[in-house]
């Protein structure tokens, strides 16, 4: 017999839900009904209410009267976040750079070779799907605990900035380039040279995005 305590179906359906959306699994068009996710998981509604509330509270979804949906951001909260991931992201990516072990470079490498082949394809969910196996790879090796999750509270930000940008032909050739780099400084093993790299990053991103947005506006 187990000692393990059982856990609440709550927290099972909150960490399944955490992690579609952590790997880029729901889109702004997906609405999560409390009634489907009963049934899904053999539930009644109560324990998913509890899980959807949770990620509410936590800023992953927003209630709507039809059910929950990722948020959507203003131009102002995106840039916001930005200024955030500036203030984060470099620091933690060094921290990350000694505990990043074999298994973690051949997943990022298998990312990397993924991310160069959508140069030739032009396939942008395989470019969606390398640039999220880079960045959780890295993430999860962050030493530090709570500035791991922090980071990952605002992965519903990254996502609508990739979806606005990915198609961008400028953007796409800057990212998958960031990436070959970045492989490339992690594997380095110099902290200072990650950090460095991923504040220019940041700051790619923010540009393409202020870009995109800028020249969509124009257009309407």
């Amino acid at each position: 017999m187990s000692d393990t305590p059982k856990r609440h179906m709550k927290d099972v359906i909150y960490d399944a839900y955490l992690g579609r959306i952590q790997r880029g699994e729901l889109t702004p068009d997906d609405r999560l009904v409390d009634t489907a996710i009963a049934a899904e998981f053999e539930v009644s509604r109560m324990p998913v209410r509890d899980a959807l509330m949770r990620l509410t509270h936590e800023g992953y979804l927003a209630s709507t009267t039809r059910g929950f949906t990722l948020p959507t951001l203003e131009p102002r909260q995106i840039l916001e976040i930005f200024e955030l991931r500036r203030l984060l992201e470099p620091r933690a990516a060094a921290l990350a750079t000694h505990e990043l072990t074999a298994e973690d470079f051949e997943r990022m490498q298998q990312a990397v070779t993924l991310s160069e082949s959508t140069l030739e394809t032009g396939d942008i969910e395989a470019l969606y799907r390398a640039s999220e196996d880079i960045r959780r790879t890295w993430v999860m090796a962050v030493p530090n605990a709570e500035l791991r999750d922090t980071i990952q509270r605002y992965m519903v930000q990254i996502q609508a900035v990739r979806m606005a940008t990915l198609r961008d032909t400028q953007a796409h050739r800057v990212l998958v380039a960031f990436h070959r780099r970045m492989l490339e400084t992690f594997k380095s093993r110099r902290s200072a040279d990650v950090e460095l790299l991923l504040m220019r990053f940041v700051l790619a991103g923010e540009d393409s995005y202020l870009r995109v947005s800028g020249r969509e506006a124009d257009t309407e």
